[in-house]
């Protein structure tokens, strides 16, 4: 038998803010229903980890939503698309910047809002599932081993005091990890997922586990052929493509 795929799904912002990292509200409505019209079942990180283990099977395509940097808009436009096809979800939270808005470096100059802990906190309690995304959003492969222990531990428990959820997943800002990053977080997450463009099977390394930037399938069809298994060379295209522009940043 061969290994199931997962598709783990990327996102940011769901709003008509323009750019990467947003993706209209139409456009997101599109894929969720492309979803549910092929029939792929949307599993959890913990889905996963189980079925890592050998306690659970994972049908043979499935798909998991994750959303980086817990914006408003995840609330406000998101979750109701999500809700009402019964789809899980989890959100990476930079636990510094909770109810403030986006000011990182490399945010673009960007002001997009982030969710305060009550409203992360309420929609924990309709079965969101929330994630660490460090505490200061700041690039944790130029950090000291101390200073990324904290920006690992103290996001970590923060999220879980707040929302009464055991925090199990892990996602580097920007992506950005190494082999002391993979093996800090490894002391405190199960999982860690990066920006790595692929799909992930129970093969992969929990601590690296690739993801499907969605700004990529913003054409429905190309979506839906993504889902229906006829898409495999767009996405070979595009992983190249990033290998190329990464090695050439100049581009």
């Amino acid at each position: 038998m061969s290994d199931p795929v997962i598709d783990i799904l990327m996102y940011h912002s769901i709003s008509d803010g323009g750019g990467a990292t947003s993706i209209a509200p139409s456009v997101f409505a599109d894929q969720m229903q492309a979803i549910a019209d092929a029939a792929v079942p949307v599993i959890t990180l913990d889905d996963l980890l189980a079925a890592h283990a050998g306690t659970k099977e994972l049908p043979p395509q499935s798909v998991v939503l994750t959303f980086d940097d817990a914006l408003q808009d995840f609330a406000d436009t998101a979750f109701p698309v999500l809700e009402g096809h019964g789809f899980p979800a989890l959100v990476y939270v930079p636990t510094d910047h909770v109810g403030e808005t986006e000011n990182w470096d490399r945010s673009g100059g960007r002001k997009r809002p982030i969710m305060t802990w009550d409203t992360m906190r309420d929609l924990a309690g309709q079965g969101v599932g929330f994630g660490s995304h460090s505490v200061t959003h700041s690039d944790l492969t130029m950090l000291s081993a101390e200073t990324l222990d904290v920006e690992l531990s103290v996001s970590k428990a923060e999220i879980e005091d707040r929302l009464g959820q055991k925090v199990l997943h892990f996602a580097p800002p920007y992506g950005f990890s190494n082999a002391q990053v993979a093996a800090h977080a490894g002391r405190f997450y199960k999982t860690a997922a990066g920006t790595r463009l692929d799909r992930a099977t129970l093969s992969n390394d929990l601590m690296d586990l690739p993801r499907i930037e969605m700004f990529y399938f913003i054409a429905p069809d190309r979506w839906r052929a993504h889902l229906d298994g006829s898409g495999a060379s767009y996405l070979a295209q595009r992983r190249f493509l990033r290998g190329v522009k990464q090695m050439l940043p100049g581009l």
